[in-house]
């Protein structure tokens, strides 16, 4: 996993709506990338409502926010369409920007053990460096504890 005060990775993934979105192309915007499990369960909908909810407030404070997961762009645009979101999905299928951020790990649950997105998020600076990290994110609260570390950047 990268680590604060590192270069964020750069990447190109495709995103809901067609297109893709690069990285390095959103600078000198702060970004807010949060990796996610999977599109339309109960947590991953509530941190998507929950940036989607302050968007504006992140705008305002010159901050973009990307979400990504494993899940396709035709899941991605359900699931932006069903829940009404404002905020860019990238799709990782082949989990490579996942791995390079160190967020594709084991898991477990019910004593199985299996390979899933630990669900983290990145503050990326206007200069492209990697300003903070929130590791294994609790959704309640997150959103407005990211909102004011943009803010404090």
């Amino acid at each position: 996993m990268p680590d604060t005060g590192d270069s964020a990775p750069d990447f190109t993934l495709p995103r809901d709506g067609g297109g893709d979105v690069t990285l390095s192309s959103l600078r000198p915007q702060k970004v807010v990338l949060f990796f996610y499990p999977k599109d339309d369960t109960s947590g991953c909908t509530k941190e998507a409502l929950g940036f989607t909810e302050h968007a504006d407030a992140f705008a305002a404070a010159g901050a973009v926010v990307v979400g990504i997961s494993k899940d396709s762009v035709a899941s991605h645009d359900k699931f932006v369409k069903k829940h009404d979101l404002g905020v860019i999905l990238g799709s990782d299928e082949a989990s490579d920007v996942c791995e390079r951020y160190g967020v594709w790990t084991e898991k477990s649950m019910y004593g199985k053990k299996y390979m899933g997105i630990e669900r983290t998020t990145f503050l990326i600076d206007g200069a492209g460096r990697i300003a903070r990290i929130w590791p294994k994110v609790k959704v309640p609260g997150h959103v407005e504890e990211v909102l004011d570390a943009v803010r404090g950047l």
